[in-house]
């Protein structure tokens, strides 16, 4: 029973030995190590970090990405239930009519909260 085993076992051993050979490679024979002040330094757009990087974010921050979230899910999903719509019929509809009520309620919880006023 275990001989049905060794070619998994070999094909794990071939796996491991192609990976490890391949960071072996490209971690100590291919990458030139050559550090310098300039490159260890820390940066923040091309100069040196003035604020702390633990700095808590705005809500609207989220919220915009919550909208962009919304609009992303909802043109991906319009376009395969525009072309298959006459195959799915009513429910289809249906279904699609229930979703995108969902999203325009996310959609109006973003517009209270003030995501779309820009200051």
């Amino acid at each position: 029973m275990l001989e049905n085993y060794l070619p998994v076992l070999i094909f794990l051993a071939i796996g491991m030995m192609v990976g490890v050979g391949a960071m072996f490679v490209g971690g100590f024979v291919l990458a030139t190590s050559k550090p310098d002040p300039a490159k260890n330094s820390p940066f923040e757009c091309g100069f040196e970090a003035f604020e702390d990087a633990r700095l808590k974010f705005d809500v609207r921050y989220y919220l915009v990405a919550i909208l962009f979230i919304i609009f992303d899910l909802e043109i991906a999903f319009l376009f395969p239930w525009a072309v298959a719509l006459d195959t799915i019929g009513t429910f289809g509809l249906l279904a699609m009519a229930v979703f995108l009520g969902i999203l325009v309620i996310g959609f109006i919880y973003e517009w209270k909260k003030g995501a779309l006023e820009w200051e």
